[in-house]
C-alpha cells in the first residue's frame, strides 16, 4: 500500500472539504475532495480508495447510493457516513448496507480523525494515531 491512506471525501458543502482535507493530510492521508457525487462515483470507478467519507444528504445522488456503489466496486473500502440530521433510522440503514461508521454534524476535524483511525486499524494500517491520543485514553 502506498504511503498514507487513500481517502475520498464527498460533501456538497465546499467548506467541509476545505476544513477536513488539511486535518486528514496532517495524519498522513492522501485526500481527494469532491462536491459533486457523480464525479466522486466516476473517481471511485477509476481508483480503489481505502476510505470513503460521504455526506448522506445531497442532491442527485445521496450517501446511501454512494455507499452501495462503493460496496459493489470494493469490498475492503471502509465507508464513513456524515449526517447533518440526527436521523438514526438512516444511519442504521447505512450500517446495515455495509457502512463502517457514521459521524453527525456538527463535528470537529478531530472527531473525524478518530473515526478514520478506527477504519485504518480495521484495514490493518496504523495512521499517525499518536496525534489522536489526546483524550487521555
Amino acid at each position: 500500500m502506498a504511503e498514507g491512506l487513500e481517502v475520498l471525501l464527498l460533501d456538497d458543502e465546499p467548506i467541509v472539504g476545505k476544513r477536513l482535507k488539511p486535518a486528514l493530510a496532517k495524519i498522513g492521508c492522501n485526500v481527494e475532495v469532491f462536491e459533486d457525487p457523480k464525479k466522486a462515483l466516476e473517481r471511485i470507478d477509476q481508483k480503489e480508495f481505502d476510505i470513503v467519507v460521504t455526506d448522506i444528504r445531497m442532491d442527485d445522488v445521496d450517501g446511501l447510493q454512494v455507499l452501495e456503489h462503493v460496496r459493489q466496486s470494493s469490498e475492503r473500502t471502509k465507508v464513513i457516513m456524515i449526517t447533518g440530521y440526527a436521523m438514526m433510522a438512516v444511519a442504521r440503514e447505512a450500517m446495515e448496507k455495509g457502512a463502517f461508521d457514521f459521524i453527525s454534524k456538527p463535528f470537529k476535524p478531530d472527531d473525524l480523525r478518530k473515526v478514520i483511525a478506527k477504519a485504518a486499524k480495521a484495514l490493518g494500517s496504523n495512521i499517525q494515531s499518536e496525534i489522536l491520543e489526546t483524550d487521555g485514553s
